[in-house]
């Protein structure tokens, strides 16, 4: 199992920095996300200064851009990063496509389908130089000039994650991905009933298996160095899992679990703007079944038995900066349990 981390540096000057720390700490490797920055612009600043590290979008969102313009920037970045970037790819809900990209909502997995089937094609033609040719009912590329080529890698083609948390996604990622993104909020029994079944019917018809497609996750953990610390720890966990819980996107894990009931009051609230009182419905029942509640000394050790057989690249749910003192000893313990592991 690989130890991977996430940053959110909101100065690029800085992202380079943050990457070599990463690397020092002997971690596998980096991820960035599509929130209040773009997640691309990190990775070229964090390429140029690592050399071993796994550097990947965990996740950016797809339908906002043309597949053209995802191709271009994921080739030039596996150009840089010689074979190190991992194109993660991640669908968002309609209210943020439509209001926040103000870009047209469809059914989400057909379209990542096209999406993917085109990023190959385009990668493709990149690759051998020859004709462009892609049809789909979202997506249609019939053009590539050698002006706008950017000629061969001499290293395999990005390989490529999508995020999900339903059976469509989790299927199509088994066909034709090489990883899948597991949503944080998630528990064992969701990942073995729901998650890897039916990724591994998606592989099944691509006549592959369950091996072919790398899970990583950023999973919440409660921690601290004595009970005062992780009970304070806890509050934001809480607070975390109870926003989760009450989205409808969400609401397959409540409904495993019994806890539907529970979501549509917490929905509720969320539409009442009720938002800090929602973290105290959290039981301790549910916050062991979504996050791993441990010491600092034996957080990693307690990750990776839960997680050992299930995840491929596991992190913790809060992003890694290194001049954050009091979360140093949470990294150093991570670096050695899973460099020795």
């Amino acid at each position: 199992m690989k130890f991977d981390v996430t940053i959110f540096p909101d100065d690029l000057n800085k992202a380079g920095a943050i990457a070599k720390a990463v690397e020092d700490y002997g971690f596998d490797g980096l991820w960035t996300s599509e929130a209040a920055h773009n997640p691309f612009l990190p990775l070229t600043h964090a390429a140029a200064v690592t050399d071993r590290i796994a550097l990947g979008t965990a996740v950016a969102i797809a339908f906002p851009r043309s597949p053209m313009v995802t191709a271009q920037i994921a080739w030039d970045l596996a150009a840089q990063s010689k074979g190190r970037f991992i194109l993660g790819l991640g669908t968002q809900v309609k209210a943020h496509i439509t209001k926040r990209f103000s870009t047209e909502w469809s059914a989400p997995a057909p379209r990542l389908r096209e999406y993917i089937q085109s990023l190959r094609a385009i990668w493709e033609s990149f690759q051998n130089g020859g004709s462009l040719r892609y049809t789909g009912e979202h997506y249609r590329f019939t053009l590539m000039t050698p002006f706008f080529n950017p000629g061969p890698l001499s290293l395999p083609e990005p390989p490529i994650y999508i995020a999900g948390v339903n059976e469509a996604l989790c299927r199509l990622a088994g066909e034709l991905c090489q990883g899948f993104h597991v949503h944080p909020f998630h528990t064992v029994r969701y990942l073995k009933e729901l998650i890897i079944p039916n990724i591994e019917i998606g592989a099944q018809r691509a006549q592959r298996s369950r091996s072919d497609v790398a899970l990583s996750c950023a999973v919440f953990v409660v921690t601290g160095r004595d009970k005062e610390e992780i009970a304070n720890n806890s509050h934001m966990v809480r607070s975390q899992l109870a926003f989760y819980a009450s989205t409808p996107s969400y609401s397959t894990v409540m409904q495993m679990h019994g806890w539907q009931d529970l979501h549509e009051q917490l929905n509720l609230m969320s539409r009442e703007g009720r938002w800090f009182e929602m973290g105290a419905l959290i039981s301790d029942e549910m916050l062991a079944e979504f996050a791993v509640v441990a010491p600092i000394d034996e957080l990693a050790d307690a990750v990776r038995a839960r997680y050992d057989g299930l995840l491929d690249r596991v992190g913790y749910y809060f992003p890694f900066a290194p001049d954050e003192d009091d979360k140093a000893i949470i990294w150093r313990a991570a670096a050695n349990a899973f460099s020795h592991a």
